[in-house]
């Protein structure tokens, strides 16, 4: 399509995880301009919002140049930056966060959740079961600002207006898409995973920075201690990502529901899908 491409997934943000996060490699990056990936070093923790600005300053030089831009990942929380808009969430109080992580373990989900849905149905309903993260943070807002954040959420802008935009979902066969993330698994430590979680824990990073948090980072760690041997640290890795790959369809059906469908899973098949969807874009 002769376009630019912009990247939106959190984790190929790094440079330390360019294997863990299946970076595009030099010959991808060289079929077209790249921008966004492996710009950050694993001890500066990158926000939506700073993601957002970074990606707005790219799509506006790519723009002067006459040129499109395609933006790619797995982060649904970016792309719904760009299209609803960025709430301006006021800060929470360490000791509120401390305080409801205490009581998520104290009551469990389901009471937990039903103690949110009654200050803030909204994000209740949208956060997707598991989601300890996003669950104690909707309830720490309301705890420590008295409003939900949902409400806050109500009151931004999309940064890329109506009709300013397109977008697909690439949703193939679930079983399919599992037996993809294995087999990428398994091709990482053929490539040198193991030396880049090495290089990465030696730093000694503080353990809540996003990159450390980036699904295998934890699993070949505990290899490289001596915890677990490398079939387990794969398994357990696999196991993961097929987990995080569920999440990212739950999400895809709850903010992303309208969004045309890719799911064919050989390129070949995703392209003629594509241009079936954008028959102005056939070559």
């Amino acid at each position: 399509m002769g376009a630019e491409i912009v990247n939106a997934d959190s984790m190929q943000l790094y440079a330390d995880l360019k294997i863990l996060s299946a970076a595009p490699s030099r010959e991808e990056q060289a079929l077209a301009p790249h921008h966004l990936f492996g710009v950050a070093d694993a001890a500066d923790g990158w926000s939506v919002g700073r993601w957002r600005a970074a990606a707005v300053q790219v799509m506006r030089k790519i723009a002067m140049r006459g040129g499109q831009a395609i933006l790619v990942g797995g982060t649904g929380l970016y792309f719904q930056a760009l299209t609803a808009g960025l709430a301006e969430i006021p800060p929470v109080p360490s000791a509120v966060r401390t305080q409801a992580e205490a009581e998520f373990v104290a009551l469990g989900e389901a009471a937990f959740r039903l103690r949110l849905a009654g200050r803030d149905p909204a994000a209740e309903a949208r956060i997707a079961r598991g989601d300890r993260q996003r669950l104690v943070r909707a309830w720490s807002v309301w705890a420590a600002h008295g409003v939900s954040l949902s409400a806050l959420q109500a009151q931004t802008e999309p940064t890329l207006g109506p009709g300013a935009w397109r977008a697909v979902a690439l949703e193939p066969p679930r079983d399919a898409l599992y037996a993809r993330c294995d087999a990428r698994l398994a091709a990482m430590v053929g490539a040198g995973v193991l030396d880049e979680v090495r290089a990465l824990v030696a730093r000694n990073l503080d353990p809540t920075l996003p990159a450390m948090k980036a699904v295998g980072v934890r699993e070949f760690a505990a290899h490289l201690r001596g915890e677990a041997t490398l079939a387990q640290a794969l398994a357990l890795a696999q196991q993961e990502t097929r987990r995080y790959a569920k999440r990212q369809s739950t999400w895809m059906r709850g903010q992303m529901a309208d969004w045309p469908r890719i799911t064919e899973i050989d390129p070949e098949g995703q392209w003629r899908q594509f241009l079936a969807l954008n028959p102005a874009l056939t070559p």
